[in-house]
């Protein structure tokens, strides 16, 4: 087994929030050598590190190897979930080159809805019941017979928003129209999956996986809807906090032994003949439904996810260049893990129109103002979306989330209460965010207390 490097160069790909706050919490690392990012990333992100001037892209490996070789990166970090289903691990993995990352072939346990519910089947994870549907007459004819609520899903990447929740007939059947049409999601929705809906709370459970060791992150909760109340169509995420009491210890232990720990093991006997594939090593994300029956999966994703990432990163204590890498190498086993006890919330600032087409191009300000309000004992930290700097160095928005305004405080209520206050302070021409990220957790406390 390799022993961790004094020094490593990493090469971040990812342009967005989640890579953001995985820059800005390897800058605080002792191991870290030259920190490269790609150039379309965002203002934030161009500040962090080198800019890399290769394209990253398959159909470009040659010249990006080389350029890994001459630049002697010893870490690879794959943020979102693209790369990884196009193969960008497989590519880029080398005897001193360590990727976090899983290869294509096990990517798929995000990238291909419909093999990872062939892979939870396999393993008896618990998730809701659901079935393939590769023809619009088959899959309507399905939902008119069961004539139920359910939930529709295109089985490819849409970037957490190719799934509409049905309550009736009539809008299952759109649904898996529009989906076959490709009027949004093109080859992504050729192939869909219907799948029972569950009822409950939803949560979001991320761990690192070396092959073999697994490490549970503290469970998060993540808001989709772009409307306060949960309102309104699905989003990338409109904010995130963290720990989530819905899960305690007992329930994140009980998900461990039932759903991540078979699932890793049905992901190691893929290809198990073949010594020469890597096992699964990145980040096993499991959307959790916490159900009256207990927890089920929704679906997994194979990278960090955001806002996620935003509201762990802020409590995560460990070196996290040392810990990515060692989860690349398959040591992780090895690596020191402590989180603040202190919770985290992260609050979107969104563009006008989102999550449809946004406003790109205003000028935004108030960033120092927001991370200035924290009081003692506190952090707020303003991660950058989409961002970039127009030909006057302005800092203007160029995309739909556009920065994620987070805050560590004692409690969720302080953090909420922080974190908002904050957001208030970031203007740009059509602003919006929500104000109750942690509504559930805070409705509930007060109930108790």
């Amino acid at each position: 087994m390799p022993s961790v490097p004094d020094r490593i160069n990493v090469l971040l790909i990812g342009t967005g929030g989640r890579e953001h706050a995985l820059a800005w919490k390897m800058r605080q690392s002792a191991r870290l050598g030259d920190l490269w990012v790609q150039k379309e990333a965002n203002a934030a992100l161009q500040e962090l590190g080198q800019i890399c001037p290769e394209t990253i892209s398959i159909t470009k490996s040659f010249f990006l190897l080389r350029w890994c070789d001459k630049n002697d990166i010893g870490l690879v970090v794959i943020g979102p979930e693209g790369p990884l289903a196009e193969g960008l691990a497989d590519l880029l993995v080398g005897p001193n080159r360590m990727v976090f990352g899983p290869r294509k072939d096990l990517a798929q346990i995000e990238s291909d809805k419909g093999w990872a519910k062939q892979i939870m089947r396999e393993a008896l994870v618990p998730t809701a019941e659901g079935r393939v549907f590769t023809s619009e007459a088959a899959a309507s004819k399905f939902v008119v017979e069961r004539d139920e609520p359910c939930v529709v899903k295109a089985a490819g990447l849409c970037a957490g928003k190719g799934v509409t929740v049905c309550a009736t007939t009539p809008e299952a059947q759109a649904a898996i129209s529009l989906l076959f049409k490709g009027a949004e999601f093109g080859a992504a929705g050729s192939k869909i999956v219907i799948e029972e809906m569950l009822e409950g709370q939803e949560a979001s459970v991320l761990a690192l996986v070396d092959g073999s060791t697994i490490t549970v992150f503290d469970p998060c909760q993540d808001h989709k809807r772009v409307g306060e109340g949960d309102t309104g169509p699905n989003t990338g995420g409109m904010g995130a906090y963290c720990p989530a009491p819905i899960i305690d210890e007992e329930r994140l232990l009980e998900i461990t032994k039932s759903i991540l720990v078979p699932t890793v093991d049905a992901l190691r006997r893929q290809h198990r003949d073949d010594s020469a594939q890597l096992p699964f090593r990145g980040v096993l994300f499991a959307g959790i439904m916490m159900t009256h029956a207990g927890p089920k999966v929704i679906e997994f994703n194979a990278r960090f996810g955001d806002p996620e990432t935003q509201a762990i990163m802020m409590r995560f204590k460990g070196d996290l260049v040392e810990i990515l890498y060692r989860t690349a190498a398959g040591t992780l086993d090895g690596g020191s893990f402590t989180m603040d006890p202190r919770v985290s919330c992260c609050v979107v600032v969104c563009a006008n129109g989102y999550p449809g087409k946004p406003a790109i191009g205003h000028a935004i300000s108030g960033i120092a103002e927001a991370e200035s309000l924290a009081g003692p004992d506190e952090e707020v930290v303003v991660f950058h979306g989409g961002t970039t700097r127009n030909n006057l160095g302005e800092l203007v928005t160029s995309g739909g989330r556009v920065v994620g305004v987070t805050a560590l405080a004692e409690n969720l209520a302080r953090a909420n209460e922080l974190a908002s206050a904050a957001a208030a302070l970031i203007r740009f021409q059509g602003a919006f965010f929500r104000r109750d990220i942690g509504h559930k957790a805070l409705k509930s406390s007060a109930v108790r207390g």
